[in-house]
């Protein structure tokens, strides 16, 4: 009698555990991986909205560069971008707006992958809400992946997590 108590309530409680899990929706993650190898660099936890940005030093003119991305379902689409000189790569036929010495360029583009090759002089940071993190040392300079996964809640760190 005894063991039927015990398993009917170990059953009970895998079938509570199941249901909850089921109930509780996937969360997205912002998941930025080497572009060669697949190996993940960071993972951390992005909501529709959240503003993901990359900001560095441009390698010929050395000014600022911003490009804005804000998560839209599975995709990052580009909301803008600001640069403070036109040079090689810049949008040199764009219709920009001039606020403060800075061009501001609002670009086309919605993307389920960015290739970002981080580099030591333009000392490439990645901008995930109010984090920032530094990809050069993130991934040792090498190519990354930045792509919009979906991960159970249950297997979210409260925080990003770089590993």
């Amino acid at each position: 009698m005894k063991r039927r108590y015990v398993a009917a309530v170990a059953f009970v409680v895998l079938v509570a555990a199941l249901g909850s899990a089921a109930a509780v929706p996937d969360r997205r993650v912002l998941v930025v991986s080497d572009a060669e190898t697949g190996e993940t660099y960071l993972e951390t936890p992005v909501d529709n909205g959240t503003v993901v940005a990359l900001e560095y030093t441009h390698s010929v003119e050395k000014t600022r560069v911003y490009e804005a991305y804000t998560i839209r379902g599975d995709r990052l689409e580009m909301t803008h971008m600001e640069f403070e000189s036109y040079g090689w790569g810049l949008p040199s036929r764009a219709n920009v707006t001039r606020k403060n010495g800075t061009f501001i360029y609002d670009p086309p583009g919605s993307y389920e992958r960015l290739t970002v090759a981080p580099g030591r002089i333009a000392g490439h940071r990645l901008h995930v809400g109010d984090e920032t993190h530094d990809l050069v040392a993130l991934s040792n300079g090498r190519s990354v992946t930045l792509s919009i996964h979906r991960r159970s809640a249950f297997a979210l760190p409260l925080h990003g997590v770089d590993r």
